[in-house]
């Protein structure tokens, strides 16, 4: 993290459909507000990740316990079964 709580990379709002982000750390990348349904996670680190209005439907090889364990945020994200987290 630069200055203790910006992200190292800004992907706020971006559209990553279907992208495969298995294997990466994503502990440095703010992807709050992210389109990332159909996305590979799997083996993604996504501690302290802001998830907050991420849209993680269909999100493959990651579930829920992990989603809510590990990130630091899911406010108003939509989960992967489609459901609001609060």
């Amino acid at each position: 993290m630069i200055n203790g709580d910006q992200p190292l990379v800004d992907l706020s709002g971006a559209d990553l459909t279907d992208t495969n982000l298995s294997g990466l750390d994503l502990s440095t990348v703010n992807p709050s507000g992210a389109d990332l349904r159909g996305t590979n996670l799997s083996g993604a680190d996504l501690s302290d990740a802001n998830l907050s209005g991420a849209d993680l439907r269909d999100v493959r090889r990651v579930d829920k316990n992990k989603l809510e364990g590990e990130a630091r945020s899911l406010q108003g994200a939509t989960m992967p079964d489609g459901s609001k987290h609060d």
